[in-house]
């Protein structure tokens, strides 16, 4: 069995976002688990100023980088210490996510396997008040001479992995968080570990196949190999069945959520995989419809969709059972207090008992005039209609620095995604449609689109 190499690293840093801030110093250690293997240091030229806190805490001043390499200019070596290498940090988060960054802007794909030795210290030292580097620094007296220097608290964090790995148990614990919680036998025959760390962290869809080649589950997550370790971690009857089907596994990267869940959803109703039962009906076999009736008031029904039924009809939306286009239906009714008898859940009777009863302000027997109950039947057009009134780009983050990704919605209806250049999305946006992958539209996707600018209204959108 090949032995295990660690590649123990700490950042410094210009602040605390990977998104914002950049590396001001870097450290790597390889270790076996016994010895150091091989050391790497240096200061990196961040290319911006570093906050006075910032140097008050690391003592790294801005003179100290201005003729330091820049990051592009060591990425190489970090790649070369840190493939085939588990990437150990005391917080691995923070250190992985500012190096990710880094090689994105790069537009290289940095994936490692990971060990935190904050979460390794909780199981290996219980009971201490604090696991903090500076904590477990003092707890073990380990001899540190700046503080807050990358190689100097990388060489702390190689001594307190050494204390953990230096018994059996703290191997296994070190795996288990490793593997996430995932243990080798449990795995289908034909998918290994290293293909489970191979796999990206980013946002996208991923596919389960059998070992006829066919697709029996699709999902989407925002960390791809992280949702499907989830998936091999939970051990239970129905997961194990589940599990003994997998063959193969692939994923399609989308570069932003939005997109990631546009595709899951037309990729299930396509694909029909069987584990998928909840969300693959294909079809759906009911819609709600209005018209105007010869009084002039705004009325709304329900009907089974066919060819005839669909035909010359203002539908609003579709839905996959009776029971949720009538309930539907029943909620805007009771909310803007609409006549039953005219919102197609009863038959708008000479006599309405709703009328009696206050329910109804009495429209179905011309007792309200249709202007003053168009008001809330235009209100509750607008609630049941779930296509779009204008045509319009939303823009995302694409998969890599250098692109953006489109969704398109025309003609009231979602049509379909793409991914641009950055520098091209100047361009006129007849060239953004030929970008557009157009997709079988399904009321779903409408829907899906509504809620994400509902809940994220600082979306970008581009109108046509």
């Amino acid at each position: 069995m090949k032995p295990k190499i660690y590649a123990v690293v700490d950042i410094e840093t210009t602040g605390g976002l990977a998104r914002r801030d950049r590396i001001t110093e870097i450290a790597i250690v390889l270790y076996d688990g016994q010895k150091i293997i091989d050391k790497f240091e240096s200061l990196i030229n961040p290319e911006r100023s570093i906050p006075f806190e910032i140097t008050r805490i690391t003592g790294i001043t801005d003179s100290m980088v201005v003729n330091a390499p820049k990051f592009y200019e060591v990425a190489k070596k970090v790649v070369e210490m840190t493939e085939g290498a588990i990437f150990v940090a005391h917080n691995v988060r923070f250190d992985y996510s500012f190096i990710r960054e880094e090689f994105a802007t790069l537009g290289f794909t940095f994936t490692r396997r990971q060990l935190c030795t904050v979460v390794l210290s909780r199981k290996a030292f219980p009971g201490l008040r604090s696991y903090s580097l500076g904590n477990l620094i003092r707890y073990f007296d380990i001899q540190v001479a700046n503080r807050h220097r990358a190689m100097d608290d990388v060489l702390a964090t190689v001594d307190i992995l050494g204390r953990i790995l230096s018994n059996e148990d703290g191997v296994q614990q070190a795996d288990r968080i490793i593997n996430a919680g995932i243990k080798a036998s449990h795995l289908p025959k034909d998918i290994s570990m290293e293909r489970i760390h191979s796999l990206p962290e980013s946002v996208g869809v991923y596919y389960f196949y059998n070992v006829y080649g066919h697709v029996i589950y699709v999902g989407k997550s925002i960390n791809i190999r992280k949702r499907i370790m989830q998936h091999f971690g939970n051990i239970d009857t129905k997961t194990d069945k589940f599990i003994a089907k997998v063959a193969d596994i692939t994923y399609e990267e989308t570069g932003s959520e939005l997109i990631a869940m546009l595709l899951e959803s037309n990729e299930i109703k396509a694909l029909q995989p069987e584990v998928n039962k909840a969300q693959r009906s294909k079809d759906y076999p009911y819609f709600v419809y209005h018209f105007t009736d010869a009084k002039g008031y705004i009325r709304f029904n329900w009907d089974k969709s066919s060819v005839k039924s669909r035909a010359n009809k203002s539908i609003l939306n579709h839905y996959s059972s009776k029971s949720s286009a009538r309930g539907h239906l029943h909620y805007i009714t009771e909310l803007l207090g609409l006549c039953a008898g005219l919102t197609g859940l009863h038959e708008a009777e000479s006599s309405c008992f709703y009328y009696q009863t206050g329910a109804c302000s009495g429209a179905c027997q011309s007792v309200e005039d249709a202007a003053s109950y168009n008001e809330r039947a235009l209100e509750a057009l607008d609630l049941l209609k779930k296509s779009f009134d204008e045509n319009y780009f939303i823009v995302t983050d694409g998969r890599n620095q250098e692109e953006k990704g489109i969704v398109l919605v025309e003609d009231g209806h979602y049509r379909g995604y793409g991914f641009m250049a950055t520098e091209d999305m100047g361009y006129g946006t007849e060239e953004w449609k030929e970008s557009v992958k157009y997709l079988p539209s399904n009321p779903e996707c409408n829907q899906i689109i509504l809620t994400w600018l509902e809940k994220h209204p600082a979306t970008k959108i581009v109108k046509i």
